[in-house]
């Protein structure tokens, strides 16, 4: 039980990798703390938890909200006590936008979710992790948060600036006991696909370039196996960095 007696908060755990790590966490010996703007769906991951014989809470957030983020986590601390481990999973995607056709809308919409949300979880943490000098983040980044063409310019830049922030808040407070990293996913089955609504024909064909080198499609649950490394012990010397788990698609 690599995490026993350890209390996470993921978000955008309804499904996908978040539904992985939350599930996987709970095995693991934490509480968790299912977020979701879908509560219903993020209800049903929690009653498959404690059916096993996990703890888990279910609570409605939109972290492209603040008060969301900030009841969130009180929410947290209120059932469990405290926050041990934040997994900053939610995100959107783009449209494969390219930078000639964004709109400022859709550029404030993919950031807010994507790189604000995980800013305003982790401020909200952070006077927590400081108090007990201790505690940890894992930032879902993206193979196009590495490379340049791998989704939109809006999508692109965002998980860049996950990439950059993690970097910042790792190094930063090293010295306080926490720690904070990344994951890079490669094309995982997920459904992040159904934020896709029209793609946009010459961003998508630049984008899926580079999509013939990759060598296969991963599944939530190899993530998940992942981000417990990263929240458990075992990865104690690893902080501030990123690991891509794309099985090599970025290593070409």
């Amino acid at each position: 039980m690599r995490l026993s007696g350890q209390v996470a908060v993921v978000t955008g755990a309804a499904s996908g990798m978040g539904k992985a790590i939350a599930e996987l966490y709970a095995a693991e010996g934490a509480k968790v703390v299912v977020s979701d703007l879908r509560v219903e769906a993020a209800q049903a991951v929690v009653d498959g938890i404690e059916a096993k014989g996990g703890t888990a809470l279910a609570v409605a957030a939109n972290v492209a909200k603040e008060e969301d983020v900030q009841q969130l986590i009180d929410a947290t601390v209120e059932k469990f006590g405290t926050v041990d481990i934040l997994v900053n999973n939610a995100g959107i995607m783009d449209n494969f936008v390219p930078a000639g056709d964004l709109t400022d809308d859709l550029w404030e919409r993919v950031f807010a979710v994507n790189t604000t949300g995980p800013m305003r979880t982790t401020r909200k943490v952070l006077p927590l992790f400081l108090e007990k000098q201790a505690g940890v983040i894992v930032n879902i980044a993206s193979a196009g948060g590495l490379h340049g063409s791998r989704a939109g310019a809006a999508y692109t830049a965002s998980k860049h600036a996950v990439v950059g922030f993690t970097k910042n808040v790792g190094f930063q407070y090293a010295k306080q006991g926490i720690r904070c990293n990344a994951i890079a996913p490669g094309g995982v089955a997920t459904n992040i696909g159904a934020s896709m609504t029209a793609p946009n024909p010459f961003g998508a064909e630049r984008a899926m370039a580079g999509l013939g080198i990759n060598p296969r499609t991963g599944e939530p649950e190899e993530i998940a196996k992942v981000a417990l490394f990263l929240a458990s012990s075992e990865s104690s010397f690893v902080n501030g960095t990123v690991i891509a788990a794309d099985a090599g698609w970025t290593a070409y």
